[in-house]
């Protein structure tokens, strides 16, 4: 789906595909077969972003035929279905039975790390609409903090020199721009703004930056507006946002919050949790850790990192980060120039969420995945934004 900003900016607003489990070229079409299209359908539009997760064996397909990528390019459009963006934060297995800590593997100071997103960039300058001004990747923020070491960050910050080389390289030989942005998350090496200007500011913002995603920006108590004048006043691109919702505990002592708070307690994904302070939260790294003898005191709110649909409330008492999100589009779109140009709606969540709340099936979660975009849609519409595709 696209908008067009006041400014003038058209703005591509997407869906993330991690929250599908195919991991080959085949499964993705296949995919996109059965939930892509339907939620395009649903929404009534003619054309309809999808933000592709490439896992490493389809990412490996793609480069080693030199027509796989045409193939897939064709197969998007004769399905009404677009891509300006790509996922490369989970490398593979995203869909294990357990992947926690996995999915910071290979980090930035491993070199596979660097090889697998410059496949990427090469992929989606090819993929790209031919009126799109660019694409853009997101990808982890360096690596889980607890693993790190000096050397290991040394071995990073070269490969974060080799990747802006790597897509200036892009391109000049594909003719269209690419842009990485490193995502904060809590528990990693960048889990707040001060470490992302850290790492990127004096870089070229035309080629690295950060993907904000709302969901871990309100995880980390971050306040929106000092995060989006944070990153102007150092000069660091905001290359997409994530858009996605995190739960949020007014009173983490009140029994029933904590009997629903346990329903989302889960093994596939890792689920940071933090308690506000008057300082820097107290964090726990997963929910069940939280929860546990030794876990938060509970004296202030918390909010979890799972994250929920964008459009429905948790269960009573637990609540919803979506107005932390509503702020970041505000920053992002309400003002008189458009911030960033790529949205994409990242639930991947849906089939872990408590029973009852999880889809019955791919008509069920075709749906949800809709009625997220077309929350997102209405917000936009508040935002002055026009759209295009319908």
């Amino acid at each position: 789906m696209r908008f067009r900003h006041p400014d003038g900016t058209a703005v591509h607003l997407s869906y993330c595909t991690n929250v599908h489990p195919a991991e080959s070229l085949a499964g993705i079409v296949a995919q996109l077969d059965r939930h892509a299209v339907p939620v395009r359908e649903r929404l009534g539009v003619d054309r309809l972003g999808v933000g592709l997760w490439l896992a490493r064996q389809a990412a490996q397909e793609l480069t080693a035929d030199p027509t796989a990528v045409s193939r897939l390019r064709r197969a998007l459009a004769v399905r009404g279905l677009e891509t300006v963006s790509l996922n490369a934060f989970p490398y593979r297995g995203f869909h294990a039975p357990t992947v926690k800590r996995d999915v910071y593997l290979p980090d930035w100071a491993d070199p596979a790390r660097l090889r697998h997103t410059l496949d990427l960039a090469r992929i989606l300058a090819r993929l790209l609409p031919d009126d799109a001004a660019r694409g853009s990747i997101s990808t982890l923020p360096l690596g889980w903090r607890s693993w790190w070491s000096p050397r290991r960050q040394a071995d990073a910050e070269a490969a974060v020199d080799g990747l802006a080389e790597g897509l200036a390289a892009v391109a000049a030989q594909e003719g269209r721009p690419v842009r990485v942005g490193f995502e904060p998350e809590p528990g990693c090496v960048v889990e707040r703004t001060e470490e992302a200007v850290e790492l990127l500011a004096g870089r070229d913002p035309d080629v690295l930056g950060v993907c904000l995603d709302a969901c871990h920006l309100a995880v980390a108590f971050e306040e929106p507006d000092r995060v989006l004048a944070r990153l102007s006043e150092s000069g660091v691109s905001v290359v997409k946002l994530q858009a996605s919702c995190a739960l949020h505990v007014p009173d983490p002592r009140d029994p029933e919050a904590v009997a629903r708070l346990k329903g989302f307690g889960e093994p596939r994904f890792l689920h940071q949790t933090r308690e506000a302070t008057s300082g820097l939260p107290l964090a726990r790294d997963d929910l069940d850790d939280a929860l546990g003898p030794d876990g938060l005191p509970g004296r202030g709110p918390w909010r979890v990192h799972f994250h929920v649909p964008l459009h429905a409330d948790p269960p009573a008492p637990l609540r919803s980060t979506r107005p932390v999100l509503e702020a970041v589009l505000a920053g992002l779109l309400g003002r008189s120039a458009a911030v960033t140009d790529h949205i994409e709606v990242e639930t991947y969540t849906w089939e872990v969420l408590p029973p009852g709340r999880r889809p019955s099936g791919p008509t069920a979660l075709s749906a949800g995945i809709a009625a997220e975009l077309d929350w997102a849609r209405g917000r936009f519409a508040q935002l002055a934004m026009k759209e295009e595709d319908r």
